[in-house]
Parts: C-alpha cells; structure tokens; sequence
C-alpha cells in the first residue's frame, strides 16, 4: 500500500558546523534554556531581584532538570533493565555485551518536574527567600515554553511516537521505521544517514519505504499544547493580578500541562513502565500525571486565600 498523502519524516540529524555536528535535540534543549533566562530576566527585572539570583536560579534549574528527568526514565519507565545496570544510569558508555557508547537516550518530564520543585524550594530557602510558590508562578512560564521545545526536539528524533493513523494529519517516521542497522542492511550502504536517504528517495527501496505507515506525530500535539499553556499563564502574570495569588498561575500551570500531556496519551505508542501490572487501563505517563492534576487543581481552587503582598 502506498501512502502518498502522507509525508516522510527523514530529518539529517543537526547542523554540520564543520568542526562539530549540533543535534537538533541538543539545540532545542539550549534554546528553551537561552528564552528561559530571557523570560526569567525580564520577570525579575520588574520584581526587583537581583541577576546573580536569577543566574543562580538558571544553573539549578538546568541541573534538576537534567538530573530529574535522566532518574524519572530510570525508575519510572525502564527499571527492570536498569536494576540490573546501575552503572549506566550515570554512564554515557555500556560494556557489556559489548562496548559501545549510548548517551542518555532516556529522559521523563515527569522526574523532571519533580526534581525542579524539589530544587526551588531549597532555591526559595536559601537564595530568592521567598515563598516556594512565589518562584513557582513563575518558572511556571519558561518551563511551559521550554516543554515545546523539548518536545520539538523529540520531533526531530523520530521518538515518542503515536499509533498508526489514517488522518491527514499522520506522518511516516521512517528513522522510527528501521534502526540505523536495519536500513544499511536493506540498502547496503555503510553510512546510515546515506541509508535513511536511499530508502526515502531511490525507486529501488519502494518496497521497503511503503512499509513505513503514518503515525500521530504526537510530539507536535503536545508541543502545540504546551504553547497554548505558556501563552495562558504569561498573559497571567503580565496582565492581571494572579502573580500577587500565591499558587495560582503554579495551580493553572499543572492542571493545563498535565492535561495535554494525560490526553495526548490516548495516542502515543507505549514508552513502557508500570502501566502493565495496573491493567493497561491507563498509560504510565497518564498515572504520573494525575497527582500533578490533582495538587493542581487544589492551588487553583485555594488561591484567593493565599496572596503575597
């Protein structure tokens, strides 16, 4: 079956600078880091805090979240493997069954999240002195946009993807398709990128191509959402008085992200974790957020009652 009305995703892999290939993942992840000190700035430049705090604020947060999302895949989502292989949760390397250098494939939004509250409220104790959720309102706003990003570079590399679909809005992942391995052995190349490329684009590999079926580009889905969510709680801050409500634009902020997230859910392939001792009822990702809804939901709702002068 051939699916011409739906495109190939075959993206090269970065920016070739010369010296150095930028991966697309990596550049999104500067790029929300980069807007995120941007935002921050011009927010602590009307609150009147200092740009030694917000510096101090942009390194922990850069490392919870790296941190945090590394260990939330880790034990949320793969730990029957990494149980057995504690080493490569901090290593980039594997040595068995043989060396070969990995990288970090695994990251969860989830651990993420956890791991940046975590560390803003040691950051409102010891550095900002103020109430956590004062600097919650209002990371909320980079995080929300930094979300998009990140989801975009999952985009770029063929992952999180969603189940097959015949909407126009479906697209074919030929690098979710077939490993690197897969597609030097069906072309014969030796240079995967070179591969991907025959598959795509040379009549020979038709075959092989029209079995790459269109999925839910669901990164998308949830990219679009996200920003969405950034706009709703940047108009909060900027334009009404939610930021003087402690807990508020925080409250607004994790009911509308983890919503998008719980729905876009229904149509991702499974990322694996817990969902199968709870009886496939749910997907791991939908179980992580429902407590975000709930804590949520009641900072919503308890708002009125907490406002910071």
């Amino acid at each position: 079956m051939i699916h011409s009305l739906h495109m190939v995703w075959n993206p090269s892999e970065g920016l070739d600078l010369g010296f150095i290939k930028l991966r697309y993942y990596s550049l999104m992840f500067v790029i929300a880091f980069g807007l995120g000190w941007y935002l921050m700035k011009k927010i602590y430049d009307r609150e009147g805090e200092s740009v030694e705090k917000l510096d101090k604020l942009f390194i922990y947060t850069v490392l919870a979240t790296l941190v945090g999302a590394r260990l939330g895949h880790v034990f949320f989502y793969d730990w029957a493997y990494y149980k057995d292989h504690i080493f490569e949760i901090i290593s980039p390397v594997r040595f068995t069954p043989k060396f070969e250098i990995v990288g970090f494939s695994g990251l969860a939004s989830h651990g993420a999240a956890i791991a940046i509250i975590a560390t803003m409220y040691f950051y409102s104790k010891k550095i900002i002195q103020k109430p956590i959720l004062w600097i919650l309102d209002r990371i909320a706003i980079p995080v929300a946009i930094g979300g998009m990003f990140v989801r975009l570079g999952n985009f770029f590399n063929s992952e999180i993807i969603g189940h097959e679909t015949a909407s126009a809005l479906g697209i074919r992942f030929l690098r979710d398709k077939f490993t690197p391995r897969e597609a030097m052995q069906i072309t014969g190349l030796n240079d995967y990128n070179q591969a991907y490329d025959a598959i795509q684009s040379n009549p020979q590999f038709t075959e092989a191509l029209n079995l790459v079926v269109a999925k839910h580009p669901t990164q998308l889905y949830e990219a679009f959402g996200y920003l969405l969510v950034f706009f709703v709680v940047y108009y909060m801050y900027w334009k009404t008085d939610a930021r003087n409500k402690l807990g508020y634009i925080f409250g607004v902020f994790l009911v509308l992200l983890w919503v998008v997230r719980f729905v876009v859910e229904y149509m991702k392939e499974s990322q694996g974790g817990f969902e199968d001792q709870l009886g496939d009822i749910l997907s791991t990702g939908q179980w992580l957020s429902i407590p975000f809804i709930l804590v949520g939901i009641y900072l919503w709702v308890t708002a009125k009652n907490r406002k910071y002068e």
